[in-house]
């Protein structure tokens, strides 16, 4: 018999004659450990600080791969920016100057665990689903040869019943056809009797004259009687019955026989349990470890600007009109949207997964929360959407009067910021991650509006609500709703029209400025920096930006369909 996937077997502690049940693992030295020897091992001086985790989350061992430029050293992290396994020669080596590297054994452990969920997913619900459909499939089969079993007897059985309504009728019908022929023939019988006995009598009449006539007694012709001939008798034609057709048509024959009802609707679909509730709800956390593991391991870095900014790539997403929006997902995916009501998800070179229609256009209406969820608004609707793994839409908050138009979720804790409006107001709005409202942002302490269109928000590192308004500029408020400050540009006497907002680990604030193709770069407090952006880095009508989390790479969406990825933070 074939082992699951997920199949455990006893797994023996690696210390020593040790023989418990192993329940635990050191991620550094990559040993199985019992619970006692668990304690042992974090008692010496030099393990007290290793990564001891459940047997079930530990890190796979990184495979020993030799460095085919020097053979002697062990091939042990990876350049993010050529995407190629290096070993500890290689990072001084010219052509990786200044480049960033990650523990391949960590991204080793991540891909691993990412591709045992795939694979756990596939036999803990893929599978069972669709072997559990296709049990469906082949009883309705089965129902349906019965049903059409029904159908033909009931049809055969209108068909013959039809067949001797007919049969009874035509032989009613041969029946009186035959008494009235009958009556017509006897009665021709009895005339043509009559005319015999008549035409008997008129032959009899006229021997009896011709015998007068040619008497050779001439007295008996005198003396004859002229005889008084009886009149012919009365006949009458017989009247012949008519037989009128049925008028009939095969769609009278068919309402006799009955009529087969042909749907024309599509069948329900089947019904099947949603990945959440099967797989991903459970299986969440292992791949967040994974994430939480490099999230530690990027803390303890220490990140400064760059003394220059540097283009990493760029990819084309095609049939979009200009990239207006970018949310980073999980698994190198982005969703994109336009500002025709399309919202597409690609990879990182740009090819489209998958695509759907929506009522967003020109602003930040979408975003990933950190559990992958796809959240979405209806402005028509008023309504947030949150589109799960397995591709169910559902309205999850109902925003009442007002129309949502911008969204971020919260990598602090799950909130949701939403930014909305009706004809004459403008606020940002707090759910929670259950859809509960917690919060309105609405007016400064002196009960001026602070927003009139906030068409993007984010949130910046120490909780501060930073929104785009197309007519007031940048507004930043605190966690507690108090406004800290507002950025209108530069130049006070040149227009601002600010677009696409993020933050980056630092606490710094990113803006696209569509008008004048630039992205300025802010202080928490609203200090300007710099262009960290201009046409000079390449840049043409830059309409959104974020951050990626995990790589700190800056992604710039642009009216002429391009994503450019640059990096403009460096790691000491």
């Amino acid at each position: 018999m074939d082992i699951p996937p997920r199949a455990q077997h006893f797994l023996e502690c690696d210390m020593g004659e040790c023989e418990r049940n192993c329940e635990f693992y050191c991620n550094n030295c990559h040993l199985r450990l019992c619970k006692q020897c668990k304690g042992e091992h974090l008692k010496s001086p030099k393990k007290k600080n290793h990564e001891v985790v459940l047997y079930q989350q530990r890190k796979r061992q990184l495979p020993t791969e030799k460095c085919e430029i020097h053979p002697t050293k062990d091939m042990d992290m990876l350049c993010e920016e050529c995407q190629v396994p290096v070993c500890s020669k290689c990072v001084t080596q010219k052509e990786h100057r200044g480049h960033l590297f990650t523990d391949l054994e960590t991204i080793f452990a991540e891909k691993y665990a990412v591709f045992q969920e795939e694979i756990s997913k596939i036999h803990e619900y893929f599978l069972p689903t669709s072997e559990s459909l296709q049990k469906e499939i082949k009883k309705d089969s089965s129902e349906i040869k019965r049903i059409m079993g029904n159908i033909r007897i009931s049809m055969k059985t209108e068909g013959e019943t039809l067949k001797s309504l007919v049969d009874t009728v035509v032989s009613e019908n041969m029946k009186q056809i035959d008494q009235i022929e009958h009556f017509l023939l006897e009665d021709l019988k009895s005339q043509d009797k009559t005319m015999n006995d008549y035409i008997t009598y008129l032959n009899n009449i006229a021997k009896e004259l011709q015998r007068c006539q040619f008497s050779t007694e001439p007295q008996k012709l005198i003396s004859a009687k002229k005889p008084k001939i009886q009149s012919i008798p009365e006949t009458t034609k017989p009247v012949t019955p008519g037989f009128t057709a049925g008028q009939y048509s095969e769609s009278d024959v068919s309402k006799l026989l009955g009529k087969i009802h042909v749907p024309n609707t599509i069948g329900d679909k089947r019904e099947m349990k949603s990945m959440d509730s099967v797989y991903y709800t459970a299986m969440k956390p292992t791949h967040r470890q994974m994430k939480d593991v490099r999230k530690k391991s990027d803390m303890k870095r220490s990140w400064s600007i760059s003394a220059s900014v540097k283009k990493v790539r760029e990819f084309k997403v095609a049939d979009l009109n200009g990239l207006w929006h970018i949310s980073l997902g999980q698994l190198s995916r982005l969703w994109i949207s336009d500002n025709q009501n399309n919202l597409v998800q690609t990879d990182l070179q740009g090819k489209e997964i998958k695509r759907m229609q929506s009522s967003g256009q020109d602003q930040g209406y979408h975003t990933v929360t950190q559990d992958g969820y796809l959240i979405f608004t209806d402005q028509d609707k008023k309504v947030i959407n949150r589109i799960t793994q397995d591709n169910n839409i559902t309205e999850f908050i109902e925003t009442g009067d007002w129309a949502p138009l911008s969204i971020h979720s919260s990598h602090i804790n799950g909130d949701l910021l939403v930014g909305m409006l009706t004809d004459e107001e403008a606020k940002v709005t707090r759910y929670n991650m259950t859809g509960k409202e917690i919060q309105n942002i609405q007016r400064n302490n002196k009960g001026q509006k602070l927003y009139s269109e906030p068409r993007y928000i984010t949130e910046n590192i120490n909780g501060d609500i930073c929104a785009s308004d197309w007519d007031i500029g940048v507004v930043v408020v605190n966690k507690l709703g108090q406004h800290k400050f507002s950025y209108t540009g530069v130049h006070v006497e040149s227009s601002f029209w600010p677009n696409g907002i993020c933050t980056d680990v630092l606490g710094h604030i990113l803006v696209c400025e569509g008008s004048k193709d630039t992205v300025h770069f802010l202080d928490q407090d609203g200090q300007f920096l710099s262009l960290l952006l201009t046409q000079q880095q390449g840049v043409k009508y830059p309409r959104s930006v974020c951050v990626d989390g995990e790589t700190n790479y800056l992604y710039v969406g642009q009216l002429n369909k391009t994503v450019t990825v640059y990096k403009y933070l460096s790691c000491d």
